[in-house]
């Protein structure tokens, strides 16, 4: 072949076809204000169902927490005073009629707390009762209150106390 056929032939011989993938619509995207508005939504509902679960006192006319004078009047009128203190701390001094159940057993010995009464949760200053109340209200029971300033107050108010077991 001649020098001149060859570049004729480079000229008109077909070019090859290229093939691309057919051009697809537009996806649309979520846009950001959704996100958050989805966002906004999931946390008041977990909010709400936390609010509540904690609250389910507030459905029996029970504050989350009371006075030393108001969980007076409860154990008075036959409320189970459940005390989460340890032992060395039930045996100096305690509230009479109370029963003890140490906070880190309190999971395991549910069985015996009564489930038709108000439930006082007290323990020496205030600070262990209220996640004992929370075990209580997590486990189904209703009609939890904790008392706010713990047997320490309630005896620094010349309320009746109980020494030794």
């Amino acid at each position: 072949m001649s020098q001149k056929s060859k570049s004729r032939d480079r000229k008109t011989a077909p070019k090859p076809v290229s093939y691309s993938k057919p051009k697809s619509a537009p996806q649309k995207t979520f846009p950001a204000w959704g996100w958050v508005l989805m966002g906004v939504v999931l946390m008041a509902a977990v909010g709400t169902g936390i609010y509540l679960l904690l609250n389910k006192t507030a459905a029996t006319g029970l504050a989350q927490n009371i006075s030393i004078n108001q969980a007076a009047q409860l154990r008075d009128e036959g409320a189970f005073i459940l005390d989460v203190r340890e032992p060395d701390e039930w045996v100096n001094f305690h509230i009479p009629g109370s029963t003890l159940i140490p906070l880190g057993e309190l999971p395991d010995r549910l069985s015996e707390i009564p489930s038709d009464k108000t439930i006082v949760v007290v323990c020496n200053c205030g600070n262990r009762s209220n996640p004992g109340r929370d075990i209580l209200l997590w486990a189904g029971f209703v009609k939890v209150t904790s008392m706010d300033g713990g047997v320490r107050d309630w005896k620094a108010q010349g309320l009746p106390i109980v020494t030794g077991e």
